[in-house]
């Protein structure tokens, strides 16, 4: 997020409706664990990034994804709904299949494992009998 930020201090071209249609998207990609691609509802969109306007709305969505932040797939079909991935925007170089840019647009994909914690029995066994 903290790279999404400054790629958009550094673009002039974005207003208060599309961070606020971003910040929307992501809040939805985030709740469905970052899975690609989003099916998203536009009056559900609209009321999380407080836009008014139909227009603005579509209009603000085809820029983001002309511009690079997303790419949107719309749908005239309101029961489906438009699908929308999102990136991620990381400044590590791009997988040997193109070294081509600094910056990579990337699909998420959460690949972070975790760590199990193993017990030790000399951990679990205390001694009761000891004062405090």
């Amino acid at each position: 997020m903290n790279n999404w930020f400054a790629k958009v201090q550094a673009d002039e071209r974005l207003y208060p409706s599309h961070i606020s249609l971003y910040l929307a998207l992501f809040q939805i990609w985030n709740s469905n664990r970052f899975r690609n691609p989003l099916s998203v509802a536009r009056s559900e969109l609209m009321k999380l990034s407080k836009i008014g306007s139909n227009n603005t709305y579509a209009k603000c969505l085809r820029e983001l994804d002309s511009w690079g932040y997303l790419e949107y797939f719309p749908s005239h079909d309101p029961i489906k709904g438009s699908k929308v991935n999102m990136f991620t925007f990381d400044t590590t170089t791009k997988t040997t299949y193109d070294t081509t840019s600094a910056t990579a647009l990337r699909p998420y994909i959460n690949s972070s494992k975790q760590s199990k914690q193993v017990n030790n029995d000399s951990n679990l066994k205390k001694k009761y009998d000891q004062p405090l």
